[in-house]
C-alpha cells in the first residue's frame, strides 16, 4: 500500500539519520551488553514519519526502503513505531493515538539508527498530540525499553551517549558539515558484529587503542569551529569498524574509496556498520565525489546530506 504524500490535520517529523562520529568499547558488561561512549550527531537524511489522529490504528510502510523494511519485521505490530506507541501508551492509558504512516528512505540495519529515529519520531508525535512535554522523563524511559539508540534520537542533538546508550551527556553545538553517507547495499546485524568483537562478559576493551579516550572530559569547540570539529573528529575512531570489516571486507573497499576521494577530511564507518561516512572540506567537493562514486558504484545507497544541528529547527513539520 502506499501513503499519500500528507494528509489534512497529519503530524509530521523526520526520522534523521543517526552518525555515531567516534565509537569506543569500553567493556563487556556481566549481563551481555556492551559499555560505549560515542560521539553521536544526526544528518539531514531521514526517514519521514506521519501521525493520522483519529484514524484507525495501524501503520502504513511506502517510500523506496519499504520493500526492505518488510523483509527486516515479522509483522507491522514488531516495528520500532508500533512499539514505541505501545511503550508510551503503558505510561498514559488515554493516549490518543491513530494511524502512522512510514516513508521509509534509510538503509535498514546499517548502522544509522533509523528504525531507532523512526521510533522517535513516533513519541514525538505521540507526545506532541497529547502535549506532553518533549523533555517528559516517560518519554525517554519509554524510548530506552525500545532500544539503546532510541533515546539519543528523541532530542536529536549533537551529544555524547555512554552505558549502552542510557546515558547522554549535555547538547554540544557543531557546526554544518558537509558529508556523504555510503552504504554498499548489506546489512551488518548488531549482534553479530559484536560476536565477532569477541570481548567476554566483564572483559574491558583494550583502552590503550581508544584515540578518542577522554572525548566525555575535554573542552570542545565552539559551534562555528569547522577546522577544530573536523581535528576532533579525525582524532576518533570506531572500535566495531575491524569487526564489521573482517565479517563483510567490502565495506573496507568502501572506506578506502572513499578516503581516496579528494576534499575528504574523515572517512569512518556509522554504529556497527555497513554505511560510512564521510566529511568533506566543502559542498563541491562532496558533490564531485558522490558523482564519482555513483559512477563506480552504481549499486550502492549514496546520500549528500550535512551532518550537524542545523536540521533540528526543521525536524518537525
Amino acid at each position: 500500500m502506499t501513503a499519500e504524500p500528507g494528509v489534512a490535520g497529519s503530524l509530521e517529523e523526520a526520522a534523521c539519520a543517526k552518525i555515531n562520529l567516534t565509537l569506543d568499547v569500553l567493556s563487556r558488561r556481566l549481563d551481555g551488553y556492551h559499555q560505549l561512549s560515542s560521539l553521536v550527531a544526526f544528518a539531514t537524511i531521514a526517514d519521514r514519519v506521519l501521525l493520522e489522529p483519529g484514524a484507525p490504528e495501524g501503520l502504513v510502510l511506502s517510500g523506496p526502503g519499504a520493500a526492505a523494511l518488510h523483509g527486516s519485521v515479522g509483522t507491522h505490530a514488531d516495528n520500532l513505531v508500533m512499539r514505541a506507541r505501545a511503550r508510551l501508551q503503558e505510561r498514559f492509558p488515554d493516549l490518543r493515538s491513530g494511524r502512522f504512516i512510514l516513508e521509509k528512505h534509510l538503509p535498514v540495519a546499517s548502522g544509522v539508527g533509523g528504525g531507532s529515529a523512526d521510533a522517535a519520531a513516533a513519541l514525538r508525535l505521540l507526545a506532541r498530540l497529547n502535549a506532553i512535554p518533549q523533555d517528559a522523563p516517560a518519554l525517554y524511559e519509554a524510548a530506552a525499553e525500545i532500544g539503546a539508540d532510541v533515546p539519543v534520537c528523541v532530542a536529536g542533538r549533537t551529544r555524547m551517549m555512554g552505558g549502552i546508550g542510557d546515558e547522554l551527556g549535555p547538547p554540544l553545538e557543531m557546526p554544518r558539515l558537509p558529508a556523504l553517507l555510503v552504504n554498499p547495499g548489506i546489512t551488518a546485524p548488531t549482534p553479530e558484529v559484536f560476536r565477532t568483537l569477541g570481548l567476554a562478559p566483564g572483559e574491558a576493551f583494550d583502552a590503550s587503542c581508544h584515540a578518542g579516550e577522554g572525548f566525555g572530559r575535554r573542552a570542545w569547540p565552539s559551534g562555528d569551529d569547522v577546522a577544530g570539529w573536523m581535528a576532533l573528529i579525525a582524532s576518533g575512531r570506531n572500535d566495531l569498524a575491524q569487526p564489521a570489516e573482517r565479517l563483510h571486507p567490502v565495506i573496507a573497499q568502501y572506506r578506502r574509496a572513499l578516503t581516496a576521494c579528494p576534499g575528504c577530511m574523515v572517512a569512518r564507518m556509522s554504529g556497527s556498520g555497513a554505511t560510512l561516512f564521510g566529511l568533506f572540506i566543502d559542498d563541491d567537493a562532496r558533490k564531485s565525489a558522490a558523482q564519482v562514486l555513483r559512477e563506480c558504484h552504481p549499486r550502492a545507497w549514496i546520500a549528500e546530506c550535512v551532518i550537524g544541528d542545523a536540521q533540528a529547527e526543521s525536524r518537525s513539520a
